[in-house]
């Protein structure tokens, strides 16, 4: 299977995107809004110069591929590390980036991949620059098959290097989902001597073969990237960009207006409706393939007990929740544990998510044993304890059940989830269309004290359905049916409960050109498909 061939698996996508987004449960933009479009007004040709400024709202802990565990930190690492393939703009289909080309075997076990051979990494302090080679491919995916807390790699045996730039990745069992997989920020490319040279601060100082190369990281205030002149994908516009950490969500658009910042990022709240009135910027919005849930511990305390979790999920009002946390739009209620815009959605299983009946949960809860309730707690982020108050109050109204609201940052709250310690949690997954990344990654076993399944969910059927979605069939349709049939189990075992599908956003200055928001929540700089940001001068 080449290129082509992988470009027909993927058609349709883009039309189901559409078809998501004009779905009655989607959200609507307001009438000034941008919904998709690209930064700035059409101003004549590009300029080169300047420096372009973001406002991340979180802090970045590591820019580690095999360690990061959260949007905050891929959103800086996609410019300044490439991985072999990337999605098209609207994420319809893969297409090449350090890879040409590439060919998958009938059982789909092998997967052949041909090489760029005018690609150099960025100088480091342990190699100055050197050309990359199906060598350093070899290690870096090897070292996510080895390392990665997030299994970005789970079901690869080896990569054999078979020629100066040719490899081909072997895998355990067929898997219809590794092209979409390269895709991700975890899998990207870097230099051995610099992983090895730096140890355990590599993660501070990585390096890549991107757009942009680290020129200074001031912890928890702001990452500076300088333009790499030997970038293989054409020359940046853009001298540099400064990415600063900005997690108050009102400061951040504050920053926007003062002209501290050229983009704020996750734009939500009233702070929609201030851009959106002032002349000089615009909200950029579009219908993301990111869902905000709360995870309920399914291996120890109360919540182990299914009976527990429903009556928790029928005593919480998800309509009230979403509407009170995002009262100026940007957000709709989930039903399901995957966006709609993903091509494995199915809205005949909302009817299976339980209904809103407190009465009917107090019942639950007694039958489970806790007539009168019981204390229990919540981590969270600081952008999240909105979901948690409202959630708490609910609670203590409906069952009597004393909520702690415990609020981290996202390293403590990453580690606490991943290790199955949070009793309660909200999070949030942004990822592709592929049902994989929120089906695999957050309710298979094999994830477990990962990130995505902290929660502990166990279901050895849901496992073999999983399986069976990866290694059966390339084709789509068939892959979606076998999803869904997980989903009516998922569903059943109530292991969380669902809450919203978020818009991306984005403010920007009108004087920045070429920038768009995406589905998946990256931040497109300077990309292979096509994106080349500049500022008007």
């Amino acid at each position: 299977m080449g290129y082509k061939r992988a470009k027909m698996f993927l058609v349709g996508i883009s039309l189901l995107l559409v078809l998501a987004a004009c779905s009655g449960k989607s959200s609507t933009p307001s009438s000034d809004s941008k919904d998709g479009d690209k930064g700035g007004e059409n101003s004549g040709e590009p300029q080169d110069g300047g420096t372009l400024q973001i406002g991340l709202s979180a802090n970045p802990q590591t820019l580690d591929p095999v360690k990061y565990t959260g949007v905050y930190e891929s959103q800086v690492m996609r410019s300044v590390a490439d991985t072999l393939v990337v999605y098209s703009k609207d994420l319809s289909e893969i297409t090449p980036s350090l890879a040409t080309d590439w060919q998958i075997s009938d059982d789909l076990l092998v997967y052949t991949f041909q090489l760029r051979d005018d690609v150099f990494f960025q100088p480091g302090e342990y190699q100055d620059g050197r050309q990359m080679t199906a060598e350093d491919v070899k290690y870096s995916l090897e070292r996510s098959v080895n390392e990665s807390v997030m299994n970005r790699l789970n079901g690869v045996t080896k990569v054999d290097v078979s020629g100066e730039f040719e490899v081909q990745v072997h895998l355990e069992t067929p898997n219809a989902a590794l092209l979409a997989v390269l895709t991700d920020a975890g899998n990207s490319i870097v230099p051995k001597e610099e992983v090895e040279g730096w140890g355990d601060e590599f993660g501070a100082h990585l390096v890549g073969t991107g757009p942009f190369a680290i020129k200074d990281w001031k912890k928890d205030q702001q990452i500076d990237l300088v333009r790499n002149d030997k970038y293989w994908g054409g020359k940046p516009h853009l001298d540099g960009v400064r990415m600063k950490v900005i997690a108050d969500p009102n400061m951040m658009t504050n920053a926007l207006r003062s002209g501290d910042i050229d983009v704020a990022l996750d734009v939500k709240g009233q702070n929609r409706e201030l851009i959106n009135k002032d002349e000089n910027f615009e909200l950029l919005t579009i219908q993301a393939l990111s869902i905000t849930y709360l995870d309920l511990n399914n291996k120890v305390g109360p919540t182990a007990d299914v009976k527990v979790r429903e009556a928790i999920y029928k005593a919480t009002n998800v309509d009230e929740l979403v509407s009170g946390v995002n009262q100026w739009g940007g957000a709709v209620r989930s039903y399901l544990p995957l966006p709609t815009g993903s091509w494995g959605y199915d809205e005949e299983l909302e009817k299976l998510v339980p209904t809103y009946e407190p009465e009917k949960a107090k019942e639950l809860l007694a039958e489970a044993g806790y007539p009168d309730g019981f204390k229990t707690e919540i981590y969270v982020g600081a952008a999240r304890v909105p979901y948690a108050t409202i959630f708490q109050n609910q609670m203590k109204e409906n069952l009597n059940i004393d909520v702690e609201i415990k609020v981290v940052e996202w390293g403590t709250y990453s580690d606490t989830v991943s290790k199955g310690n949070a009793p309660m949690s909200i999070g949030g997954w942004s990822w592709y269309p592929d049902p994989y990344f929120f089906l695999y990654q957050l309710f298979h076993t094999d994830q477990l004290s990962a990130l995505g399944n902290g929660k502990g969910y166990d279901n050895p059927e849901v496992d073999k359905l999983l399986d069976r979605a990866l290694s059966e069939t390339a084709d789509q349709d068939e892959r979606a049916a076998i999803y869904q049939e997980a989903l009516k189990i998922i569903l059943k075992d109530v292991p969380r409960i669902e809450i919203d599908v978020q818009e991306a956003t984005a403010g920007i200055s009108k004087k920045v050109q070429g920038y768009e928001v995406s589905a998946d929540n990256s931040i497109q700089i300077v990309h292979p498909n096509g994106a080349n940001v500049w500022i008007k001068k």
